[in-house]
């Protein structure tokens, strides 16, 4: 009878094992499916990128337009999937991404198709003032789409035009609620505030203020730049708010090697964010009440900084006692690079947060939020465009691709694959010495590292360029690993491969 049990039990071992092979054997043929024709090594035509042509064309834009931030000028046309192809005809494994914003490969087929449709075109060619004016598929389209992805808790969908906007909606969101919920829900606005707002004084225009972290990175217009701590380029000579800023926790990486030591320095931030939510509230405060919290799952721009699930509980719990808002920028973190479709899911909070914000990846923009917080009144959070019809179409294809190919559970497949190799190149291997600070664990393939001077760091990325991978930095001396939802182990082996090359040259 045991014997037989346990016939049993090995047969039903060996069919579950059968099943994880397939469907891993399905998940890592997901790019070859999409794109047949997809390179699978980079050609280098030209001895340092950018290359002639490159220079040639930017030199051109530099004449109308500022190019000094440039790369190097892409044919979008050649480039495919995972690769992307330059003037020159340098063709490079592409591991930034348009800076964290393609999902699902360079001209993507289900895109491709999708353009050629008449809905496409029909919104192209007719673009809507969708707060006014929307197409008569608007609500087909948005619950299709954007409204099978909410985060939980979060009915409501703001449509945008970037991130940016979107963290500044949600602020604009934010202040109208903290003022009303103040004021009565009923309560009509005083002609002392409908006259002192136009003279942007109090109490038409409330001293209210948005609390942010050191190294956050959450946009450049007004509002979201004030907000902003990442790099001081970003905000030299623009006027900002007075708000208040705390420190992000000093964490030591890998975390879940360092859980003690990590959980005493997010009790200190935490205990910073209650006083500076309490300070705002007293009578002299230079900030004004703290109305809305704003903070990254990973702060993506400063350097790729991270906390365990229990400093979000943490910062949620506090807002919820003190009556802020919370509000959570996905717009680098969102729609699957962290091996799930929202990063906030990881942290299995008991009340949802108040915002989500959305951009990058998902091509649209906007936020996710209750209806407690929309306005009182309509063109109080509004403008003609209200975000793009065609980008809606494009983020329901997106979405839609990723389900269909079971891309958020591949890309976190994959991230752990990566992060396994590289803390061996990092501690065993060529990286020795050389980088530090692996950190993503468990995060899907939204990896980093440090160089350990940012002059290391940046010649890493000159390396890796001239060896056919393209990378980005953040933060004063990080490697940031931002690849697509289609990027596969076969993509990682010679990400890795070059990897080892460069760090043994430097």
């Amino acid at each position: 009878m045991i014997s037989s049990r346990a016939s049993v039990a090995a047969r039903a071992c060996a069919r579950t094992s059968g099943v994880l092979r397939q469907q891993t054997r399905s998940l890592a043929t997901v790019s070859s499916s999409l794109f047949p024709g997809e390179p699978s090594s980079p050609h280098l035509v030209t001895p340092s990128i950018p290359g002639p042509k490159s220079k040639e064309l930017s030199d051109r834009i530099g004449t109308f337009q500022e190019n000094r931030a440039h790369g190097f000028v892409v044919d979008y046309a050649k480039s495919q999937g995972n690769w992307i192809a330059d003037a020159d005809g340098n063709v490079l494994l592409d591991m930034f991404a348009q800076i964290a914003s393609i999902a699902i490969g360079y001209n993507n087929p289900d895109l491709i198709a999708l353009a050629k449709t008449d809905e496409f075109i029909t919104a192209t060619m007719n673009r809507a003032a969708l707060g006014s004016f929307p197409p008569t598929n608007w609500q087909e389209l948005v619950e299709t789409g954007l409204g099978t992805v909410k985060p939980k808790g979060l009915d409501n969908i703001f449509t945008a035009m970037c991130g940016s906007c979107a963290n500044e909606n949600a602020f604009k969101a934010s202040f109208m609620a903290y003022r009303a919920r103040e004021r009565g829900e009923q309560a009509q606005f005083t002609p002392e505030e409908m006259q002192s707002c136009m003279q942007n004084q109090s109490p038409g225009s409330p001293d209210l203020s948005i609390l942010s972290f050191t190294s956050a990175f959450h946009g450049r217009l007004f509002g979201s730049l004030s907000a902003t701590r990442s790099k001081a380029i970003h905000k030299l000579d623009i006027p900002s708010f007075n708000w208040p800023v705390v420190a992000w926790p000093d964490v030591k990486y890998p975390l879940s090697q360092n859980a003690r030591e990590n959980a005493e320095a997010e009790k200190v931030s935490l205990a910073a964010v209650e006083e500076a939510i309490v300070n705002s509230k007293k009578a002299g405060s230079p900030n004004g009440p703290v109305a809305a919290l704003i903070v990254e799952p990973i702060q993506s721009e400063g350097g790729d900084n991270h906390a365990s699930p229990a400093f979000f509980q943490g910062l949620r719990d506090v807002t919820k006692k003190h009556g802020v808002f919370m509000i959570v920028d996905e717009v680098q973190t969102g729609v699957g690079a962290t091996g799930a479709f929202w990063a906030h899911d990881k942290w299995n909070l008991t009340s949802p947060p108040d915002f989500v914000t959305f951009s990058k990846k998902m091509q649209a923009a906007g936020f996710y939020h209750d209806i407690d917080t929309r306005p009182s009144m309509p063109y109080r959070n509004y403008n003609t465009w209200m975000g793009d019809p065609t980008r809606t179409l494009q983020a329901r294809q997106i979405i839609r691709s990723i389900q269909d190919h079971g891309l958020v559970e591949k890309t976190d497949q994959v991230g752990n694959y990566i992060y396994e190799k590289l803390t061996d190149v990092i501690e065993n291997g060529a990286g020795r010495g050389k980088v530090e600070k692996l950190r993503g664990e468990n995060a899907g393939t939204f990896l980093a590292f440090d160089g350990k001077t940012p002059e290391i760091r940046d010649k890493l990325i000159m390396e890796m360029r001239k060896l056919g991978v393209h990378m980005g930095g953040c933060g004063d001396k990080a490697v940031r690993l931002r690849p697509m939802l289609v990027f596969e182990q076969k993509h990682a082996d010679l990400f890795l491969e070059k990897l080892d090359k460069a760090l043994a040259q430097l």
